[in-house]
């Protein structure tokens, strides 16, 4: 039986371009090499591999946990069903909290900025803003698992975060930021799509409160966030299509200015926030 990368190509139980990305991956190379030599012959454990992997994505498994990784920001974050998958429109909170810690005249006083993410998941939102900035960073998640998976990531891609188990401000005390962001559970508990594709395999706890709305545990970040930041302080966090304008309101009661909702790069609203005064 041929063991050639274009026979594995032609299976139909599998989207081709996951296809490529799984050969690749056994191969320790590129798509574009896979691409360009159809005729490679892969050996038995790597034919092996593959078909184990094909198989497990062939389930529905997402593809991130069959390969144990996925890009966020141009880094690879180490993923398991611990922890959510980074998604490329949470890219934009990172995006939005480089703005304002670029902005924010009253960190001039410090030498770094202090930073709180909540619901640190594999870290990927901490990890970055860590690397892509001097700001000290925090990392906050009920889950032991979770934060096993953001540790290894920090120490694999050399960057500082501290790393604590937190029920989100919970085990923070006094402590206060010049920014916190979180990517919190937002999906209503009886939404259908969690049974559905790449959720069925995600941390439920992860994806929703079991709030009829989906909006508990933006309301608790929300209405703990000023006693956790600083004066100008900002709070910054990623949202559902349609929870916009709900956020916005939950923001203007906590004692919130400058609102903004950013839209990601579908022109949905997905990050809201406003600063303390």
């Amino acid at each position: 039986m041929s063991r050639s990368i274009a026979t594995l190509l032609a299976r139909r139980d599998i989207d081709k371009r996951e296809a490529e990305m799984l050969i690749a991956a056994a191969l320790a190379t590129t798509r574009a090499y896979v691409l360009a030599h159809p005729e490679r012959e892969l050996d038995a454990g790597q034919e092996s591999l593959v078909r184990g992997w094909i198989e497990r994505r062939a389930t529905g498994e997402p593809i991130a946990y069959v390969l144990g990784s996925r890009e966020f920001y141009g880094r690879d974050f180490q993923v398991t069903p611990a922890t959510l998958i980074p998604r490329p429109e949470t890219e934009l909170i990172v995006e939005q909290a480089l703005a304002r810690l670029a902005g924010q005249k009253a960190l001039k006083r410090r030498a770094n900025a202090r930073l709180l993410d909540l619901g640190t998941g594999s870290g990927a939102i901490a990890i970055t803003l860590a690397l892509e900035s001097s700001a000290g960073v925090t990392a906050c998640d009920l889950s032991g698992n979770a934060l096993d998976i953001a540790r290894q990531n920090a120490l694999r891609l050399n960057a500082t975060v501290e790393l604590m188990v937190s029920d989100w401000y919970g085990g923070l005390g006094n402590r206060k930021f010049d920014v916190i962001v979180s990517n919190p559970p937002y999906v209503a508990g009886d939404d259908a799509h969690l049974a559905q594709g790449d959720l069925r395999f995600e941390p439920q706890t992860a994806l929703t409160d079991g709030s009829a709305d989906g909006l508990a545990s933006i309301r608790a970040i929300v209405g703990g966030a000023p006693a956790h930041l600083d004066a100008g302080g900002w709070l910054l966090f990623e949202h559902g299509y349609d929870q916009a304008d709900a956020c916005r309101e939950l923001l203007l009661e906590a004692g919130f200015n400058d609102l903004s909702s950013a839209r990601d790069l579908a022109g949905i609203e997905r990050v809201s926030g406003g600063q303390i005064r």
